[in-house]
């Protein structure tokens, strides 16, 4: 007979060994040349090329000869990317950027893209693959691809850094040098300088922070919870406990993993959205004064008429 001490044992296992990444090739000294995420971010980078590229073909206008149906996407898969893309443009970005957003869309389609499709990839059991392909492998903890290179920390704060880059730029763009230094003011009286500025200097540096955790700790947390349904599963078909427990245990966790992996896909497709948006927030707040100006002469010019 099973005992209760004995059904919490199910877990023991540490599920961080199945998500954290694996070298493949290291200098005598240690310093890893190459990892299994390293491997997935190059993967991941050449298939967002080549889908962007291939979508891009789909999507634009064919021939004269075909008449109004040379405006039409007839490929689905095609046409599912080109309802993202438009969505993110016309829905998201443009009531934040307003006249600006043709000149962003190509960097935050891009960065959307390239973190979805290493979200999915993540999802792909490589490692396990590669695994049963090559015991040694295995055996000795190496490979050359798999993992969720978004649920490295290094990678999310490197996209991070990228993204605070444009931010800054673009703000710097907006504003013009003066512009931007006094906009860490905040707009407050002289003698308040001494508080705001830190303040708002510490939130451009916490932003990008933000994007980094936030990207990492939900790819993390994802991917453990699946391996920890999956521990279950096989403690319950390994004769850690009784047969008439341990089948129905086994196959409650593999439809839950199921099901989980359903909402990895979901929240794949929302963390790289999350990512997007706030860096376009982020654009529209630094360089808002841009944007109210502009406005205030569109109104002038309408008073005007």
């Amino acid at each position: 007979m099973m005992t209760f001490p004995s059904f919490f044992t199910l877990a023991a296992d540490s599920p961080v060994g199945h998500v954290v990444n694996h070298p493949f090739t290291q200098t005598e000294s240690g310093l890893w040349l190459w990892s299994a995420q390293t491997g997935n971010l190059i993967l991941a980078g050449i298939l967002t090329v080549l889908l962007l590229m291939w979508a891009a073909k789909h999507i634009g206008t064919g021939p004269e000869s075909t008449g109004n149906d040379r405006f039409i996407t007839t490929n689905p898969f095609a046409h599912m990317i080109e309802v993202i893309c438009q969505g993110l443009r016309e829905k998201i970005v443009r009531p934040l950027l307003h006249e600006r957003t043709d000149g962003f869309m190509p960097f935050l389609w891009s960065i959307f893209f390239f973190i979805l499709i290493n979200n999915l990839l993540g999802m792909v059991p490589i490692l396990d693959l590669l695994h049963v392909i090559n015991g040694d492998w295995k055996a000795s903890g190496r490979a050359p691809f798999g993992g969720t290179a978004t649920q490295n920390l290094f990678v999310t704060a490197a996209l991070a850094l990228v993204a605070a880059l444009v931010i800054n730029i673009a703000g710097v763009r907006a504003l013009g040098i003066g512009g931007y230094l006094k906009h860490l003011t905040a707009g407050t009286p002289w003698y308040l300088w001494p508080i705001m500025i830190p303040i708002e200097i510490m939130g451009t540096v916490i932003k990008p922070v933000a994007l980094a955790l936030r990207l990492f700790a939900n790819m993390t947390a994802g991917h453990i919870l699946v391996a920890v349904v999956f521990s279950f599963a096989g403690a319950g078909l390994s004769g850690k406990m009784n047969f008439l427990i341990g089948v129905p245990v086994s196959l409650i966790s593999v439809v839950a993993n199921i099901a989980i992996y359903f909402l990895e896909i979901f929240v794949a497709f929302l963390q790289a959205f999350v990512f997007t948006f706030l860096t376009t927030v982020f654009i529209s707040q630094l360089s808002h004064h841009h944007d109210h100006e502009h406005d205030e002469g569109h109104g002038h010019e309408h008073a005007h008429a």
